[in-house]
């Protein structure tokens, strides 16, 4: 029997309907919502027979998990499909990229908070290395309270590489730096970003810094020299998402 799960928040959705509309099964809606994000996806789901179910917020917080944002929506998947590309999120994307990028968290703690910060602000994807950093681990789900399922999470073997690649799309990497000489505040870059940030103590690995378009600081003005990496991550994606607009 295939195993069934559940994925909400409407990225990873619509990213599951344009790329393996097959592995949906179902998409269940907030019967209050009735919005244009909704009838968007109400017309993919059209496209491909999938049955919408119109259902209480409180079921669907139950499908989702209990604390997680759901967004108002949530898909029953058939457990076999792959998991989502990075390019499935890019190329279904209808406004500029707004990527978070991090290179070699070891933390699941920090992951989690940092997947939650993502969703909070509205990021399309989080990217990560495969290889020397932590990966999704319960921990890291648990502490994310439902992000880790509403925003999707894609590990690449090669992050310099993923990273060049997100430069011929022409979105714009900005990495945070301590010794950069912009601040966050003051420094300007165009709507189309990924923002990377680096491992708890050593921040970006050196073929990372070189691969950023930009480098910004975060002001520092009292005695400690630097934040938690999660909290940078706040800082930094709160800061572009208000220059973004809603």
């Amino acid at each position: 029997m295939s195993q069934i799960s559940f994925i909400h928040g409407f990225h990873s959705i619509i990213a599951k309907l344009r790329h393996q509309p097959d592995a949906i099964l179902e998409i269940f809606i907030d019967t209050e919502r009735h919005d244009a994000r909704v009838r968007d996806l109400m017309r993919h789901a059209e496209l491909h027979s999938i049955k919408v179910v119109p259902v209480d917020s409180k079921r669907l917080e139950g499908m989702a998990g209990g604390g997680s944002r759901h967004q108002g929506v949530v898909a029953k998947v058939s457990g076999e499909s792959r998991h989502i590309t990075l390019d499935d999120v890019l190329d279904t994307l209808e406004e500029p990229a707004f990527l978070l990028v991090l290179d070699g968290i070891q933390d699941p703690h920090n992951l989690g908070a940092c997947l939650r910060v993502a969703d909070a602000v509205g990021a399309h994807a989080v990217i990560a290395p495969k290889d020397r950093a932590v990966g999704l681990t319960q921990t890291a789900i648990k502490v994310a309270s439902g992000a880790a399922e509403s925003v999707p999470y894609i590990t690449v073997t090669n992050l310099a590489r993923t990273l060049r690649e997100l430069k011929e799309r022409e979105i714009w990497l900005i990495g945070t730096d301590a010794d950069a000489k912009e601040d966050l505040y003051t420094a300007q870059w165009p709507v189309a970003t990924a923002w990377v940030l680096g491992a708890e103590g050593d921040g970006m690995r050196r073929l990372t810094r070189e691969t950023c378009d930009q480098l910004v600081t975060i002001p520092m003005l009292g005695s400690v020299q630097s934040l938690n990496v999660s909290v940078a991550t706040g800082v930094c994606m709160y800061e572009a998402r208000r220059r973004r607009g809603n």
